[in-house]
């Protein structure tokens, strides 16, 4: 019989009680937390999921609260559990990368399956400070995630109209691109491979060696608009960051923008699309690898913006995550 958890975030987005009634409906033997803070969360996992782990964690809430959930397991001492995402938050990365439906579409498919395990989908994970994610990185996203919640922390009444993708791009075109016009520019970032010798894609997407990029070569020097890895190819929206992530097994797909912000902001739609190649525009697969910036730079990791770094070290992380595979699962079951 499968062992199925759920925990939502009341603080996300789309958190709601209501989601715990449509749990006890169609999972009612399932283990059910609607948490409202880390720490919730945390106690939740250390007195009902450490003794007693699930075989299937359904996780309502933005990529913030999948990939704390994922580092609060790891440091529980929990085996990662197979995990469905419930599209609940803001981005919705892996929601949508993985195809979920609405919570009550997904609750109900999940009940179809009865003792069987859904389908589904291994994802590796990048690995920053000891934590993981499914991707992280620094630059103009970094700063328009702080922005967008200093915007809805100063919304007040109008908090709903600044919320979803909308409040993103106000954000965006109100205080990060005029940041950028009018402050000091890109930092400087240099780039250092770490592991072993490095691939990238050519023009028509093909992957290939980088010539003289064994352990401790210098990968790139420049500019940095957007730098970070990841291992799923969206950062929410649909927007495709990281069009090659999962495209070499066992390896980080790394990035680095060197544009400027006017020139990024013509070539928004292309970004958007993940459209290859984009001058300017650096690509990586690499096992582990260093970036060394200029000055401190806002850092992030799955959504969430973790504080001020010069210097970061990505690798890839010894375990990985099995994501529930909404995709397949639609095609097996009907809700």
């Amino acid at each position: 019989m499968t062992n199925i958890a759920v925990l939502v975030n009341l603080r996300a987005r789309r958190g709601s009680e209501g989601v715990g009634g449509m749990v006890q409906h169609f999972l009612p033997r399932a283990r059910v937390a609607l948490t409202r803070s880390l720490d919730e969360a945390r106690h939740w996992i250390s007195d009902n999921l450490r003794p007693n782990p699930p075989s299937l964690l359904l996780a309502g809430g933005g990529d913030g609260t999948i990939t704390g959930l994922l580092n609060e397991l790891r440091a529980a001492g929990v085996a990662l559990p197979a995990i469905g995402v419930l599209p609940m938050g803001t981005g919705n990365a892996w929601a949508r990368v993985t195809g979920a439906p609405k919570p009550s579409v997904a609750l109900k498919q999940i009940a179809a399956m009865k003792n069987d395990l859904p389908p589904l989908r291994p994802f590796s994970l990048v690995r920053v400070d000891g934590k993981v994610a499914p991707f992280a990185g620094t630059g103009w996203d970094a700063e328009m995630i702080q922005d967008f919640k200093d915007q809805l922390a100063a919304s007040g009444p109008l908090r709903s109209q600044q919320a979803g993708l909308r409040g993103y791009l106000t954000a965006m075109f109100t205080r990060t691109v005029p940041r950028h016009m009018f402050g000091s520019g890109n930092p400087r970032v240099s780039v250092y491979n770490m592991g072993d010798a490095a691939l990238t894609v050519d023009a028509k997407g093909n992957v290939v060696p980088v010539p003289n990029s064994e352990k401790g070569a210098l990968l790139y020097e420049g500019p940095a608009g957007v730098a970070g890895a990841a291992t799923t190819p969206e950062w929410g929206f649909g927007f495709k960051a990281f069009p090659f992530a999962q495209k070499v097994p066992h390896r980080l797909s790394v990035r680095v923008y060197g544009a400027g912000v006017l020139e990024a902001t013509r070539n928004m739609f292309k970004l958007w699309r993940g459209e290859h190649p984009l001058p300017h525009m650096n690509d990586w697969f690499v096992q582990k690898l260093r970036m060394d910036f200029d000055r401190d730079v806002p850092f992030q990791m799955g959504g969430d913006v973790i504080g001020l770094r010069r210097s970061v070290e990505f690798d890839l992380a010894g375990e990985s995550v099995q994501l529930v595979d909404w995709h397949k699962l639609s095609r097996m079951v009907k809700a």
